[in-house]
């Protein structure tokens, strides 16, 4: 598994958008559980295809937060949660700089 950070804002925003689909949502909260899963567990119990769920498990895949591997002939997916660690660590870091701007402004309007 890759240990490489997100290091641009380009990179961050395709993290961002690959978690803003609810489909993709949902399968991240499946393999959020720890276990691997094959394409066809995380099929079951929904209206998606194969074809599709392999679609969106690329776009996951593509930003690091799911790991693919092929096992016999199925292929496994697992979470791996570093990535959505550093995006709340950067949404942390822009909440930080938010509250301080917030704090100047309130300073300012006081002050005024």
């Amino acid at each position: 598994m890759s240990t490489k950070r997100y290091r641009s804002e380009r990179e961050r925003a395709a993290v961002f958008a690959a978690l803003g689909d609810e489909t993709r949502l949902a399968l991240l909260t499946k393999l959020a559980s720890g276990r691997r899963y094959s394409i066809a567990e995380l099929t079951e119990g929904t209206k998606l295809t194969r074809q599709a769920v392999t679609k969106h498990l690329r776009v996951l895949e593509n930003v690091r937060v799911v790991h693919g591997r092929k096992e016999g002939r199925e292929s496994l997916f697992e979470f791996d949660s570093r990535p959505v660690m550093e995006m709340r660590e950067y949404l942390d870091k822009v909440s930080q700089q938010w509250d301080g701007a917030l704090v100047r402004l309130k300073a300012f309007v006081e002050a005024g």
